[in-house]
């Protein structure tokens, strides 16, 4: 039995991901790189800002230098008209619970933004203390340090990651974590050489965690 499951956010938890990935082909659009939504979150989901950035510009997208900062409003503000759990995530954290299994996050995104798309679903005060994010530890996936920080808070042995993201996936796989890779769209192939155990739906992990 695992006693603790780690859960990335964006994409995970919240169905952030598609919303955040418009924004950002509208906003690349002016500045010289056209992306389709798909091939941009083939791209860049799991990443960071700043490796979005660079990797933009190395494309051919002319940024400005606070173009972080730009794109992290835009970003935040159409989040705050709304972003939906991904499914079957609340039966989930029900059966965790009741296996009394704890639960942390663990994102490459910001306190800030996580606030925002988990405070408008109920989750902000259950992961707000066992959040762990690049932003403040200051590093990021794919190195696997913040999955094993949030192993030792917990004193966990046999954690599992529930992952969307190669980034994700490889961070899990280097911190000898078991990884359930959650592809509802497609490209669980990828996920799958790298070592995860791919869901298409969360109500497959119920079976898969035990519960």
């Amino acid at each position: 039995m695992h006693d603790l499951v780690i859960f990335d956010c964006d994409g995970v938890l919240v169905d952030s991901e598609v919303i955040s990935n418009q924004v950002l082909v509208d906003n690349l659009a002016h500045h010289g790189l056209h992306l389709a939504l798909r091939e941009c979150m083939s791209l860049f989901v799991g990443g960071t800002m700043v490796g979005v950035r660079d990797k933009a510009r190395a494309m051919g997208a002319v940024l400005p230098e606070d173009w972080i900062d730009q794109i992290y409003a835009e970003t935040y503000d159409r989040l705050r008209a709304g972003v939906p759990l991904v499914p079957g995530i609340a039966d989930l954290l029900t059966g965790l619970d009741q296996k009394g299994i704890p639960c942390c996050v663990a994102s490459n995104g910001s306190p800030d933004k996580m606030k925002i798309t988990l405070g408008q679903n109920g989750l902000w005060d259950r992961f707000k203390d066992v959040m762990f994010s690049a932003h403040v530890l200051g590093t990021g996936k794919p190195d696997p340090k913040m999955f094993r920080l949030a192993a030792e808070h917990f004193g966990a042995t046999a954690p599992v990651v529930i992952e969307d993201s190669h980034s994700g996936v490889t961070a899990a796989i280097r911190a000898g974590m078991r990884c359930l890779a959650y592809a509802p769209h497609g490209g669980g192939e990828k996920l799958a050489d790298l070592g995860a155990e791919v869901i298409t739906d969360m109500s497959q992990a119920h079976g898969l965690l035990g519960l």
